[in-house]
């Protein structure tokens, strides 16, 4: 599995005559083990990494740090904070899941930024069963060129994690996607990660799964992985 993401990544840069990758490290297990997989496929010179926080956790940048730091590959930090208050107060007052949702969207204007300035591709870090299930922000997070572990599962990134020698304290993270104090990836899903992945696993036709609700959320989330419609 390994080898094969390694492999790809290189042929996909070669293909493109992109001279290297940046992403956003969020201190989670997922930006971890992309992180590590592209400093593998292109070496430390040709990896950047952005930690952008956005009115977020203290540790998120802290264990970002270590995973940058481990791999010895560049990186950013830019806090995003001032510019998603300045917007919100220019912005008509809304709910908590718009609010949210401009976090990424600033993310991914950062991480464009840089890829535009040295020809590099944006690589995002979501995996197949977020991906699914729509467990990301159109234009966000999903807003990327390459998704190197988007046909993993969650339990065979961790797996991988453990492969690659991620930082076990970093493993055994609560995930989040650090939108709101408190906020963590499997209470905003509605599901575990364990009992995702297990329909998942059994189910390539998302329209053949038994789980009405995992169902509704794939289908719903099926215009988050197509192109926009054109009439």
């Amino acid at each position: 599995m390994k080898k094969k993401i390694i492999n790809w990544i290189r042929q996909v840069l070669r293909e493109t005559k992109a001279k290297g990758v940046v992403l956003g490290v969020s201190g989670g297990v997922d930006s971890a083990v992309v992180a590590s997989l592209c400093t593998m496929a292109l070496g430390r010179k040709r990896v950047l990494a952005l930690i952008l926080p956005c009115h977020s956790n203290k540790d998120d940048a802290y264990y970002a740090k270590k995973v940058i730091k481990k791999l010895g590959i560049r990186y950013k930090y830019i806090d995003l904070s001032g510019v998603y208050d300045k917007l919100v107060s220019l912005l008509p007052k809304t709910n908590k899941l718009a609010l949210s949702n401009l976090k990424p969207r600033l993310r991914m204007m950062a991480l464009y930024y840089f890829a535009n300035s040295f020809n590099y591709l944006v690589v995002g870090t979501g995996n197949r069963s977020e991906l699914t299930v729509g467990y990301f922000t159109k234009y966000g997070d999903g807003g990327v060129d390459i998704l190197p572990i988007g046909r993993l599962l969650k339990c065979q990134v961790y797996r991988l994690a453990k492969e690659l020698d991620v930082p076990k304290e970093i493993i055994s993270r609560t995930p989040t996607a650090g939108l709101w104090a408190g906020q963590t990836d499997e209470g905003e899903m509605g599901i575990t990660y364990k009992k995702l992945d297990k329909i998942l696993k059994q189910y390539n036709n998302i329209k053949k799964i038994p789980n009405k609700k995992v169902r509704k959320m794939a289908v719903d989330a099926l215009h988050k992985l197509s192109p926009p419609l054109l009439p």
